[in-house]
């Protein structure tokens, strides 16, 4: 890096003290530093601080391009911090960084934990539905936390949902003369709303966690009966074989648990279903399972609805599917995309038939019965039969 105009420097709560001689000299440099008010505080910094502006833009930095310029950020300023929003907008040769120990690496350095098996997120800013699908008897998670008032939220949220048996400490002013370290169970936090910024941890004690194998319990599901049930969902995910950062198309998404299950793989997936109320149900499921990040709900029919949505590397069609359907994805996908369909009309399951001798990939009909009452006895109950198409352009 020749000569970088602009320095961000992660700070802790024991300011200067702390910092490295780089970052020391960087900052002494600097005719202007950016910060929160407690950031400039620490660093000694008055005339030439300059607060972040509420919402956060980064556009004031950028404006000072050129000149001898720092950014103070609390901890590794790369980890929940502005560091990526800086770097992400300049040349590599524009900035450097000087990180100081992350929140989580503190907090793990005083329970003794090994950070690389903890579960480590942000939620200041996002909702506790994001730790759904972490939370399992004896995870360990960090999260962070706006103040004591969000961390007593949080309490009475883990135990509303079963986890209130947790073991739960809230870490305060970590590295700094005023740290403070505390311990108790979810269901018995007693919220300080005086205290600052926070780290909770939780080791996590109580019901069940959702299941990481494909094909949940249709009941964790809010539908109207159009949902891909679960059997059936569990070949649809294999054959669609998602992986950690791909992008779905479910189309005809009904109650959205092919989205769900999708996302819950570590993707992202955009849901379109035509019906309102179905739209609704979709994005209750996707904010249950903390996945409202992963999923994009667009109300609208499809195949028109498709045009301008980024790229998928899968698709699945779950209703709906005919020749003009395919004709419309199938010539906006790009090579090695998988598609998934379902049928079970006697007309499409023709169609499927047709495209797989056109096309090639696996042709499946899958019949599934239940036992169910018969008077006294059981017998089987039959469900309608299900063509699954699945093929690689």
């Amino acid at each position: 890096m020749d000569n970088p105009w602009l320095t961000i420097i992660g700070i802790g709560e024991d300011g200067l003290v702390g910092l490295s001689e780089a970052s020391r000299k960087a900052l002494g440099e600097a005719e202007t530093v950016f910060g929160g008010e407690r950031h400039l505080l620490r660093a000694g910094i008055t005339g030439r601080g300059r607060r972040w502006p509420i919402p956060f833009d980064a556009d004031c930095v950028l404006a000072c391009r050129g000149r001898p310029t720092a950014v103070l950020a609390s901890g590794d300023p790369f980890w929940h911090g502005v560091g990526s929003n800086l770097a992400e907008r300049l040349s590599k040769s524009e900035w450097i960084a000087h990180p100081a120990p992350s929140t989580f690496s503190l907090a793990a350095a005083r329970l003794g934990w090994r950070l690389e098996s903890v579960v480590c997120l942000g939620l200041h800013a996002a909702p506790f539905e994001h730790l759904v699908p972490y939370l399992a008897r004896g995870a360990r998670i960090v999260c962070l936390v706006r103040d004591g008032r969000a961390a007593g939220d949080l309490a009475n949220w883990l135990t509303a949902r079963g986890w209130g048996a947790s073991p739960l400490w809230t870490l305060g002013a970590l590295g700094g003369p005023r740290e403070s370290v505390t311990q108790c169970r979810a269901d018995s936090y007693a919220a300080d709303a005086g205290m600052g910024p926070l780290a909770v941890a939780l080791e996590a004690n109580g019901s069940d966690g959702v299941p990481r194998s494909s094909g949940l319990s249709d009941a964790l599901f809010v539908h109207d009966g159009q949902i891909t049930k679960r059997p059936m969902r569990a070949l649809a995910l294999s054959a669609l074989a998602p992986r950690s950062g791909e992008r779905l198309w479910d189309i005809g998404a009904g109650s959205g648990s092919i989205s769900v299950e999708w996302a819950l793989c570590g993707g992202a997936a955009i849901a379109i279903e035509v019906r309102g109320d179905r739209a609704v149900n979709i994005r209750s499921n996707a904010a249950a399972f903390g996945l409202t990040h992963r999923i994009t709900v667009i109300q609208g029919a499809a195949p028109q609805i498709l045009s301008g949505l980024s790229t998928p590397q899968a698709v699945f069609i779950g209703g709906g599917f005919d020749a003009a359907m395919f004709d419309a994805v199938w010539s906006r996908i790009e090579a090695g995309t998988r598609m998934v369909a379902h049928a079970v009309t006697l007309e499409t399951e023709t169609l499927l038939s047709d495209l797989h001798q056109q096309h090639g990939g696996e042709l499946m009909r899958v019949e599934i019965a239940h036992a169910g009452l018969l008077g006294r006895y059981r017998s089987w109950e039959v469900a309608r039969p299900v063509v699954q198409w699945s093929a690689l352009k």
